[in-house]
């Protein structure tokens, strides 16, 4: 081959391949897509977004969206948001959103939505199109001891101002569940819950529970009521009971007070039953010694002998009295 078409080819290598070096480097379609939109940008931009680590099209296409809509968002905005880990797509559809619907909604507090980890744009959806939160079965007992089940279906509208640093839906749900426990209690009687359950949903929509959360309560209906346990019986039953095991425990206490009280009265008798054994026993060893001294005399003696045998006849003759009266009241 002619040395000179070697060259020649050769520099067309080289510059195919710088070309697609330029062309990885400089997204020129996108900036032609740009020019074509009206949206002026400069290719220099565009090299340093690729040099910042931006990926050019996450902001070039949004910033086409935006002017189509007639919105004025800047390059350094969406770049700027990008960097800081935003969603940089779902915040202009948020404002492009905003705009049709005429709801007022600024680049820097949709950035700081999106940045705060909320949705911004089914925010402003939400704030379109409100949204109903079903709550679960929330028990309350009424005045009367009833247990009254109510379940409420809230319709809620976003709080675009509120939604950095609001409160979420499970704060809405807590605070409408303490408002239906609260009016349930507050009832006389159950059965004027079921006659008039609005009662619950007025009650609980007059305490603005929305406050401090990035919603606005709209309405709160009472979806479903039932009738639960009677929580008063069972309470009054339950308690019945304790005071019955309370009266059996101090019965108990009180019989097993009496028991060692008998015992330690027989242990007495015992004792004293021993002593007067013991002093009996003492009594011939001090008549011998007081007749031994000349303290008593023989004649003395003998007188002792028969009171203390006249004594035993008349304690026999009136066990035997007594028994024979028992028998005939018996026989009678």
């Amino acid at each position: 081959m002619d040395p000179g078409m070697m060259f020649v080819l050769i520099l067309i290598v080289i510059g195919l391949i710088l070309l697609a070096i330029l062309l990885t480097i400089v997204p020129v379609m996108l900036w032609i897509s740009a020019l074509a939109a009206g949206v002026r940008v400069s290719i220099f931009t565009l090299i340093g977004m690729r040099l910042r680590r931006v990926i050019p099209s996450r902001v070039i296409n949004p910033l086409i969206k935006a002017s189509k809509a007639g919105l004025h968002v800047t390059t350094n905005q969406l770049e700027s948001h990008y960097l800081a880990g935003g969603n940089v797509d779902r915040v202009v559809n948020a404002l492009i959103a905003a705009h049709r619907a005429n709801i007022e909604l600024s680049f820097e507090r949709a950035a700081a939505i999106d940045l705060a980890g909320r949705d911004v744009l089914q925010a402003v959806q939400m704030s379109v199109n409100p949204k109903v939160i079903e709550t679960p079965f929330i028990a309350g007992v009424a005045m009367n001891g009833i247990e009254v089940k109510a379940k409420a279906r809230i319709t809620v509208r976003a709080n675009i101002d509120r939604l950095v640093g609001g409160a979420g839906e499970e704060t809405v749900i807590a605070r409408v569940g303490e408002g239906i426990v609260s009016t349930i209690g507050s009832a006389d009687d159950h059965k004027k819950i079921l006659e008039n359950p609005d009662m619950i949903s007025q009650t609980v929509l007059a305490k603005g529970l929305d406050s401090g959360t990035a919603f606005e309560i709209l309405s709160i209906d009472i979806a479903d009521v039932d009738v639960g346990k009677n929580i008063g019986a069972e309470l009054q039953t339950e308690q019945a009971e304790a005071d019955k095991q309370i009266a059996q425990a101090k019965a108990e206490e009180r019989r097993a007070i009496a028991v060692a009280t008998e015992q330690e009265m027989k242990a007495k008798v015992q004792e004293m039953r021993a002593k007067v054994v013991e002093a009996e026993a003492e009594v011939p060893l001090a008549t011998a010694e007081a007749l031994r001294k000349g303290n008593l005399g023989v004649l003395d003696y003998f007188n002792l002998r028969n009171i203390v045998a006249d004594t035993g006849m008349r304690e026999s003759i009136g066990k035997l009295t007594g028994d024979s009266k028992e028998n005939d009241t018996r026989k009678a």
